[in-house]
């Protein structure tokens, strides 16, 4: 009986170990297993989200390659990172008190002072952390309240060098450099005192790219769950280090979704109708990417959404779209059939077996080698 007995005990312990690895949202593997996660929304024909979707009802591909979709919820208590990320250039002066309402509603009614947490960076001749990861709203609220527009003519500094610190010099640093005074520094906090920042990262112009790839590589790649990154602006780039495609690649890395919240630039900043500059500046305005382009190049091939700002379409209403999809995603997991040590990117192909559903997620992940 006594033998019986431990038998008895040692397949309960089993069967809850088993029920507790599906049950969790975040399964672990071997080293040799890495586990691809997707966050998906899904809208049907009339553009109306679709919350009752099942694993059955996707198809998943990588390069082309049917997969097995291993874990599937329709649950949204992931804990939720959020980083806003505001265009301060000139171009933005008129649309900024109404971005700041909106952002002020969105900390409110979204985010869960028990589970998510959220931070503030703007950019335009600098990249500057306002507020480090907090889930406190009075904090981001504070830094929010903080935003604001940058000289019309400070575009036109390209290249000139830092002036006065905005934090006693401490701007946004560049991986692997030795600027900045975050992250890991004191958090964030303090306005701008004028000129770039004096030991941090900056350069000419609207620093878009920059701002996309430290958010992405300084903060979100060292959290996990959910990971979005609402940015707002005009699409114009006219100083950053990086390129777009590497601002991308960063958000990809770091599992972030990008939601492109998108504004038409004024003339007389510099800038034209909002067309994202190429670095450096001095190309003609013909040479420069369209900026809504760019805007929707950075939400498409991340899995988030290029939301235009019109009349139509007022900033409070494209960031309550961007806080349905956050509270209506599916959380899908598979483990890749390629088990190669390769290292580039895999293209993935999500799609529902319903008709008229269009399913939007990240479109691949990048495979580093061992």
């Amino acid at each position: 009986m006594e033998r019986r007995d431990l038998l008895r005990t040692l397949a309960s312990l089993a069967a809850a170990n088993i029920l507790r690895g599906q049950d969790a949202p975040s399964p672990t593997f071997s080293s040799k297993v890495k586990v691809i996660n997707l966050f998906a929304t899904v809208r049907n024909a009339n553009g109306e989200i679709v919350r009752n979707l099942n694993k059955e009802d996707f198809l998943l591909k990588e390069d082309g390659r049917p997969q097995q979709i291993t874990y599937f919820s329709r649950e949204v208590n992931l804990p939720l990172t959020v980083g806003f990320v505001a265009d301060t250039s000139g171009s933005t002066r008129k649309v900024l008190p109404e971005e700041k309402t909106a952002a002020r509603t969105f900390i409110d009614q979204v985010l869960r002072e028990d589970k998510d947490q959220a931070f503030v960076i703007h950019f335009d001749k600098e990249v500057e952390l306002l507020r480090d990861l907090t889930n406190s709203r009075p904090k981001l609220q504070k830094a929010i309240d903080e935003l604001e527009s940058s000289a019309p003519d400070r575009s036109q500094d390209q290249g000139n060098g830092g002036g006065g610190g905005s934090r006693g010099g401490g701007g946004m640093g560049w991986p692997g450099g030795g600027g900045g005074g975050w992250p890991g520094g004191g958090g964030g906090g303090g306005r701008r005192g004028g000129g770039s920042s004096g030991g941090g990262h900056h350069g000419g112009g609207t620093m878009l790219y920059d701002a996309v790839l430290l958010a992405s590589d300084e903060i979100m790649k060292k959290q996990t769950g959910r990971k979005a990154l609402i940015l707002l602006s005009d699409g114009e780039d006219s100083g950053s280090k990086t390129t777009m495609r590497s601002a991308i690649s960063s958000a990809q890395r770091s599992d972030s979704l990008i939601y492109s919240v998108y504004f038409k630039g004024e003339s007389g900043s510099g800038f034209s109708h909002g067309g994202g500059g190429r670095r450096g500046g001095g190309s003609p305005q013909e040479d420069r990417p369209d900026g809504k382009k760019v805007m929707e190049q950075l939400a498409g091939e991340t899995g988030g959404v290029m939301i235009p700002v019109t009349s139509k379409t007022p900033i409070e209403k494209a960031f309550a779209q961007i806080g349905e999809e956050l509270r209506s995603q599916y959380s899908l997991g598979y483990s890749s059939d390629n088990k190669s040590d390769d290292s580039g990117f895999r293209k993935i192909v999500l799609v529902s077996k319903q008709p008229g559903m269009t399913v939007q997620t990240r479109d691949g992940y990048w495979a580093d080698g061992e």
